[in-house]
């Protein structure tokens, strides 16, 4: 069998990087003036909060769900960013289950470390981020500060997660930060028929 021109082997390869660069690159804009992040499956994390959505967490960190997801648009697509998420306290309330709901528990407590997570593809150009949803399906929300990429939050408080795109490679920037209130999400880690099985620091909303 005849091995192809190296020439065109290049030219080949070449071809496939400037294909997946122009899959972003029509939602660019080099000035940056109109950068927008969009939740994806907005309907869907509406329902939830309609119904007051709430996860399992445990020690070593467990994955959220839904899957937040954000399409990005009007970035440079030839700059390099960073895309970073964290959380926020929601209001000024520690969280109790009562009767088949959270109510009010008190004051809340000291802000926990700031733990950020760095998503993965980070840096990258703009044209990558802008080609799909950014998922963060691997970050891992934890009541322990485990450090690894995971996300630690107090029991019994709500949180509202933010997500950060950050300039890099020249002067570090940043250049938007956006979040959506209906991520707003109650985490535990039982459910309330076993509540008798669970100590009070088991159960945590997120929001």
């Amino acid at each position: 069998m005849t091995s192809s021109n190296p020439d065109q082997r290049l030219e080949h390869l070449l071809s496939a990087v400037e294909s997946e660069f122009q899959k972003g690159s029509e939602k660019g804009d080099a000035s940056e003036r109109d950068i927008k992040l969009t939740l994806d499956d907005a309907d869907l994390w509406t329902k939830f909060k309609e119904l007051t959505n709430e996860m399992i967490v445990t020690k070593t960190g467990r994955r959220m769900f839904p899957v937040l997801r954000a399409s990005v648009s009007g970035l440079d697509p030839n700059a390099m960013y960073s895309v970073l998420l964290d959380f926020v306290a929601a209001d000024n309330n520690r969280w109790k289950y009562v009767n088949g709901e959270w109510v009010p528990g008190g004051k809340p407590e000291p802000q926990s470390p700031s733990c950020v997570y760095i998503h993965p593809d980070s840096p990258n150009f703009g044209a990558h981020w802008m080609k799909a949803p950014v998922s963060f399906s691997k970050v891992k929300l934890s009541n322990k500060l485990n450090g690894g990429g995971q996300i630690m939050l107090n029991s019994l408080h709500k949180y509202e997660p933010r997500i950060h795109i950050v300039k890099v490679g020249g002067i570090q920037k940043m250049i938007s930060s956006q979040s959506f209130p209906e991520t707003q999400v109650h985490r535990r880690h039982c459910l309330p028929e076993r509540r008798d099985h669970c100590s009070e620091d088991q159960a945590q909303p997120l929001c």
